[in-house]
C-alpha cells in the first residue's frame, strides 16, 4: 500500500495500526469526528499474567451528547496514570527490551497533557521512533463522512472487529498456545522484540 491513509486517533494502538502506517507515504489522523466510546481512541490492551488487560484513559465528555474528538479532555481526578504505568511495568518489566523503551512512554503518560488527541499523537510519535520509522503524519482539518475508499481505516481498526493485517507470531513473556491477540498494544511487540519489532508488522 502506498499513498495516504486515514486513521482514527488511538491510545497506544495495536500493531495493526502501525502495519498500516508502515505501508503508507502519508498518514492523516482524524481529529474532527465526534468522540466514539469503547474504541482504541482512549484504550489499549496489554498482556498480563492473567491474559489481555484493558487500560482506559478517563475523559470528560461534557453535557452534550456528541463531543468533537479534538475537544476531549483527559480526566485527571482519577489516578489513571499510576494505574497504567504500574500495569505496564507488572506485565513487561521482565521482557527483553523493557528497560530500553519504557522511560519514553513513562514520561509522556506521566505528563498532564490536557487533550486526549495530543496525548495519543505524542505516544504514536514516540512509538514510530522506537520502530525506526520516519512517517509524515498530519491531523485532519475537516470531517468527511465514511469513505468507501481503501485508504480510510478510521472505523475498521476496532477491538470488536477482526484485523485486516495479521502480525506475525513472536515470543511473548506471557504468551500462550493460542497465539498473539490482535488487540494487544504495539508496546507488547516492542518490549518483547526490540529493534526487530518492525519486521513483524
Amino acid at each position: 500500500m502506498s499513498g495516504k491513509i486515514l486513521l482514527s486517533t488511538a491510545y497506544l494502538p495495536p500493531s495493526e495500526y502501525f502495519s498500516l502506517i508502515l505501508r503508507a507515504d502519508k498518514v492523516l489522523v482524524e481529529s474532527e469526528e465526534n468522540y466514539l466510546k469503547q474504541s482504541y481512541r482512549n484504550r489499549c490492551y496489554i498482556l498480563s499474567a492473567h491474559g489481555p488487560q484493558p487500560l482506559s484513559v478517563p475523559v470528560y465528555l461534557g453535557s452534550q451528547h456528541k463531543t468533537p474528538l479534538k475537544e476531549i479532555r483527559i480526566d485527571y481526578s482519577k489516578r489513571w496514570q499510576q494505574v497504567h504505568l504500574r500495569a505496564i511495568t507488572a506485565s513487561y518489566s521482565s521482557s527483553p527490551y523493557f528497560q530500553f523503551y519504557y522511560e519514553n512512554i513513562e514520561k509522556i503518560i506521566a505528563r498532564k497533557t490536557e487533550f486526549l488527541f495530543d496525548l495519543n499523537m505524542e505516544l504514536t510519535g514516540s512509538v514510530l521512533k522506537m520502530l525506526g520509522l520516519n512517517i509524515n503524519m498530519a491531523r485532519t482539518t475537516d470531517f468527511k463522512p465514511v469513505l468507501e475508499a481503501e485508504y480510510d481505516f478510521r472505523y475498521t481498526i476496532s477491538p470488536k472487529r477482526k484485523p485486516q493485517f495479521i502480525v506475525k507470531e513472536y515470543i511473548q513473556v506471557f504468551g500462550t498456545s493460542k497465539g498473539v491477540d490482535h488487540r494487544l498494544s504495539i508496546i507488547d511487540l516492542i518490549f518483547n522484540m526490540g529493534p526487530e519489532a518492525v519486521k513483524y508488522l
